[in-house]
């Protein structure tokens, strides 16, 4: 499609955007979101107050009781002097009347932002909230939080946490209701248990100056999950993690996949990270691999944006690199639609579009429509409820990307999700901040 019938979209693109924001339910009106859109609007303007809060999320797991909370709490808000919020809290956490309620109050409040993105504390504890999801109409990957293992005995029992998910996910989806919008597409039957897998959590050796070291390590135990989803009939997709990492995982993901063993199943898939600026010539390899490597099922490319643009930026500075991420966002938005156009254009391939943008979802949308080509689009728990809502009523197939894991789990993940949501360029700042639609919508 060339650059005018691209252009020629956007009345489709203005529509089915307007439609989808007149479904979201909007911001709720409860006291504790009250609280908690102030604190994320405090975040955003102070830079300080957003590294003692994050400091705060790290250290909470490891803190013994309330008064050793309260302390590390009393210390990290010190440190953000020149915020009111900071100093009033400070002050509180100082006083010896109020140090043990305000301990309790800061626990509970990091349990329930927490909560806002695990849908449970192992995969038996999520199905009832899985299983509500797909009565809605919402089918869902399932992440098993835990990355970065630095034993042999870790990545076991992270590859066994996954093999066991599969199990009991696919025992409980044989009494799910059908759902012919999210079990079938063009190119065939849609699996209804989707687990999403890191690499570097099942294996302690993936390193960028070594990645055969990484690929040797992680290979058993991602093959044996890829027999287990298999033999299972569900799908098991390869997450991307940091930039250092990429080839590794892309190697040890084709290379099984390319095996006769798997041409049959199970259903698989790769992500593609569109800050990255490398993401074309990286998605010519997964297309050129598609095309020389025939499946059963096509492979799955979920198109992101990316979650470690901080880590990257920070990375490429420290060593006197070139940073690998778009530095201003309207050229990551750019690169965003035009890798949905190809990913949706091509052949064996399944097109997952994975954002809370409304301008990138509508985009796709309306370009899928346009080609008569599916498209699946995904978002995360907890950030894109509303998103997720105006889709289903939409009728669009999506899925909800849903981690699973205990509260020392789920802070690096909390992080990245806090640090998503209050970047200053973040599209959902921007629609709580009320922005008009027409500026959320405006080509890149």
């Amino acid at each position: 499609m060339d650059a005018d019938t691209t252009h020629d979209l956007e009345p489709a693109v203005k529509t089915i955007g307007a439609r989808l924001a007149d479904a979201m339910p909007g911001a709720r009106h409860t006291p504790r979101a009250a609280v908690e859109r102030r604190v994320m609007g405090a975040m955003v303007a102070d830079p300080e107050l957003r590294a003692a809060v994050f400091r705060f999320v790290d250290v909470r797991p490891a803190c013994a009781d309330p008064a050793d909370l309260a302390r590390h709490l009393g210390e990290l808000l010190a440190e953000a002097q020149d915020s009111p919020l900071a100093r009033r809290g400070a002050a509180l956490a100082g006083g010896a009347l109020t140090r043990r309620p305000l301990a309790h109050a800061a626990a509970a409040g990091v349990r329930q932002m927490a909560q806002r993105f695990i849908i449970g504390a192992d995969a038996r504890a999520a199905l009832p909230g899985v299983e509500k999801l797909w009565r809605s109409g919402a089918a869902t990957t399932i992440d098993l939080l835990g990355e970065a293992t630095v034993t042999e005995e870790e990545a076991d029992s992270y590859a066994a946490r996954c093999e066991a998910a599969l199990l009991v996910l696919h025992e409980a989806s044989q009494r799910w209701d059908r759902r012919p919008l999210l079990e079938a597409d063009g190119a065939g039957p849609i699996p209804r248990v989707n687990l999403s897998v890191k690499v570097s959590a099942l294996t302690p050796l993936l390193r960028a100056l070594a990645p055969e070291r990484g690929i040797a390590g992680a290979e058993p135990r991602l093959r044996r999950l890829l027999r287990v989803a298999r033999d299972t009939g569900a799908h098991l997709h390869v997450d991307m993690e940091s930039f250092d990492t990429r080839e590794a995982i892309t190697e040890l993901t084709l290379r099984l996949l390319g095996e006769p063993e798997f041409a049959d199943g199970p259903s698989a898939g790769i992500v593609l990270q569109a800050y990255l600026t490398e993401s074309p010539e990286h998605l010519d390899r997964l297309l050129d691999w598609a095309r020389e490597h025939p499946r059963a099922h096509p492979l799955t490319i979920r198109l992101v944006k990316g979650a470690y643009w901080d880590h990257e930026t920070v990375e490429a500075v420290q060593h006197g690199w070139p940073s690998p991420v778009f530095s201003e966002r309207r050229a990551c938005d750019r690169n965003f639609e035009a890798l949905s156009r190809r990913i949706i254009d091509a052949r064996g391939i399944r097109a997952a579009i994975a954002s809370h943008n409304l301008r990138s979802i509508a985009h796709a949308a309306a370009y899928a429509d346009a080609r008569g080509r599916d498209v699946e689009f995904q978002v995360l728990r907890g950030l894109g409820d509303d998103t997720l809502a105006a889709l289903l009523a939409a009728g669009r197939r999506t899925r909800c990307y849903a981690p699973v894991g205990d509260l020392v789990a789920g802070m690096a993940y909390l992080v990245r999700r806090l640090l998503e949501n209050t970047s200053n360029d973040s599209f959902l700042r921007a629609q709580a901040e009320g922005v008009d639609l027409t500026t959320l919508l405006e080509a890149p």
